[in-house]
C-alpha cells in the first residue's frame, strides 16, 4: 500500500469512508484490488479498515463508525469498575432520532440506547480507553440510568454497579442529584441510595 495511503489511514484512526478514498485516488476497482490482496477490509457498507500488524482496536472503530454515540450502561459500569462482567457488547447512547439501521452491523458488536434529546447531554465526558478518546457518560450517570432501566438489568450487575459506586472515593453525590432531578430519577435515588448517601 502506498505510503499516502498509509497515513491517510493512520490520520483518521485506520479507517476511511469511500469517499475518502475516491478523495485519494481509489475508486471502485482499487478498493476490491486492496480488499483482495487482504490490505483492507469493509467493516461497514461505506467503511473501510486498514489491516496490518497494529490492528485497530473495536474502540477505534466505535468512535469511527459512530461518532455521535456515548458509551453507557453495562460498557461505562465495566469502565468505572463497578462490575465484574464483561459486556456482551458495546453499549451505546445515542439519540432517539438516529436511524436504527445503521447498527445492524457484524463487528464490533453494538447495542444502541435511544435517548430523547433533552436527556441526551446530560454526564457527558471523555476517556482514554484502548489508546483512543471516546465519548461516555460520568459515574453518576451511569447510576442514573442503571436506576431507570433497573428492572431490565441482571440484579447481580445491578446490585455490583450500586456498591461500586458507594465504594469509589470519586463519587459526586451533588451532581448525583442533580442528575437525578434532570433525569427524574430521584425517588429511586433516595430508595437505593438514599441510606448510605
Amino acid at each position: 500500500m502506498e505510503k499516502e495511503l498509509q497515513d491517510l489511514f493512520a490520520s483518521h484512526g485506520g479507517i476511511l469512508k469511500t469517499s475518502e478514498l475516491l478523495q485519494c485516488g481509489c475508486y471502485y476497482r482499487k478498493i476490491q484490488e486492496l480488499i483482495n490482496d487482504g490490505e483492507i477490509e469493509q467493516v461497514r457498507r461505506g467503511y473501510y479498515q486498514r489491516i496490518d500488524d497494529n490492528s485497530y482496536s473495536e474502540v477505534a472503530v466505535i468512535v469511527r463508525l459512530f461518532p455521535d454515540a456515548v458509551l453507557c450502561m453495562e460498557s461505562a459500569l465495566d469502565y468505572y469498575g463497578y462490575t465484574e462482567r464483561t459486556p456482551s457488547s458495546w453499549n451505546l447512547a445515542v439519540l432517539d432520532s438516529s436511524s436504527r439501521r445503521r447498527f445492524n452491523i457484524s463487528w464490533p458488536i453494538v447495542k444502541p440506547h435511544f435517548i430523547s434529546e433533552s436527556k441526551f447531554p446530560v454526564g457527558i465526558v471523555e476517556a482514554e480507553i484502548e489508546g483512543t478518546n471516546m465519548r461516555i457518560y460520568d459515574r453518576e450517570r451511569t447510576i442514573c440510568d442503571c436506576l431507570t432501566h433497573r428492572n431490565k438489568m441482571n440484579a447481580e450487575v445491578f446490585n455490583n454497579a450500586i456498591r461500586g459506586y458507594l465504594k469509589d472515593p470519586r463519587r459526586k453525590e451533588s451532581r448525583l442529584g442533580m442528575y437525578a432531578a434532570a433525569l427524574r430519577v430521584q425517588r429511586k435515588v433516595r430508595e437505593v441510595l438514599g441510606i448510605w448517601l
